[in-house]
């Protein structure tokens, strides 16, 4: 239920070694800290080499961090029992390609100690739920990315988790099966479970997260809802007239900028001047086709907070 914490990251740090006859430790991440609660769709944001792998990697126990914990379902990483009630996507998933789709959901099934029965339907609603059913017993060398993205994500589901980790669900795939995950995610959400997705693909995060928490460089930039973290106020509207001569438009005050699409007019009109421009787009017999306020998206703020001059990126051994 909202409210309650089911991930709650504390002061998390972790370097790599580089080098060999004078190693030294380059941070991939520095003191991060972060809440994620029941029933969200969190989204964890950066660049690559921004420590978004990293932190999935040592939240699933495949690295050890240097200082800082980290509770899940309100348990201490050292403890093994939450993670028959978590999901994990890694990056890049790889999967025994010797075995079917079926077979290697079926084994996923064996781990989490499911039944046969569980196994074999829970299996086949996953591969029809994402639309691999045709291929379930062909061997997995034998798939594409995207199919391969499709089975990795298959086997996050397999237990029914509670808690899902996606680290980019959207990796390899066309924009049918990026719908398709899109949906999954939402459909998740609605039955209560908690997604915690990392991803660059900024569209999917307005689209899908109820919070974000946005990475640069190993470091936590901002985090809270995209409402808190965007410029929602308005100061231009966008219009779009057909119907209106040149002429009309250049006479007016108030208009920031114009674009010919086609037979229509794309402006950007100054809030307080909207009505005025209206006004006398109608007189001369034009129509307005659509109006609506510009805000800036996720993905205009991410460019503008989160380029830093082309340095290189601090992080830099993977995401």
């Amino acid at each position: 239920m909202p409210g309650v914490t089911v991930l709650e990251i504390e002061g998390l740090s972790k370097s790599y070694r580089v080098g060999h006859l004078r190693p030294t430790y380059r941070p991939a991440l520095l003191d991060l800290s972060l809440k994620v609660e029941q029933g969200e769709v969190f989204g964890y944001l950066g660049p690559n080499g921004s420590g978004k792998t990293t932190t999935l990697k040592v939240l699933m126990g495949l690295l050890h961090p240097d200082e800082g914990s980290a509770f899940i379902l309100g348990s201490p990483l050292a403890e093994r029992g939450w993670r028959y009630r978590v999901g994990y996507l890694p990056e890049h998933p790889y999967l025994y390609d010797y075995l079917t789709a079926h077979e290697y959901l079926d084994y996923i099934g064996r781990l989490f100690g499911l039944s046969p029965a569980v196994r074999r339907d829970r299996a086949r609603q996953l591969l029809d739920l994402l639309g691999l059913a045709r291929a379930a017993d062909l061997p997995l060398r034998r798939f594409s990315k995207g199919m391969v993205q499709k089975t990795g994500i298959a086997q996050a589901l397999m237990n029914e988790p509670d808690l899902v980790f996606l680290d980019e669900p959207m990796s390899g795939l066309d924009p049918m099966g990026r719908r398709l995950v899109r949906n999954l995610i939402l459909d998740l959400k609605q039955r209560g479970k908690t997604v915690f997705f990392s991803t660059h693909i900024l569209p999917d995060a307005e689209t899908l997260c109820d919070r974000v928490a946005l990475l640069r460089e190993g470091r936590l930039l901002r985090e809270g809802r995209l409402d808190e973290i965007l410029e929602l106020a308005t100061s231009a509207m966008e219009v779009l007239v057909t119907g209106v001569d040149r002429s009309v438009l250049e006479a007016q005050t108030g208009l920031v900028a114009k674009s010919a699409v086609g037979e229509r007019w794309r402006l950007e009109v100054a809030e307080d001047r909207l009505g005025a421009i209206v006004g006398a787009v109608e007189r001369a017999g034009g129509r307005i086709l659509a109006v609506s306020p510009i805000r800036q998206s996720l993905e205009e703020y991410f460019f503008k907070e989160m380029a830093a001059d082309h340095e290189v990126p601090v992080g830099g051994f993977g995401d």
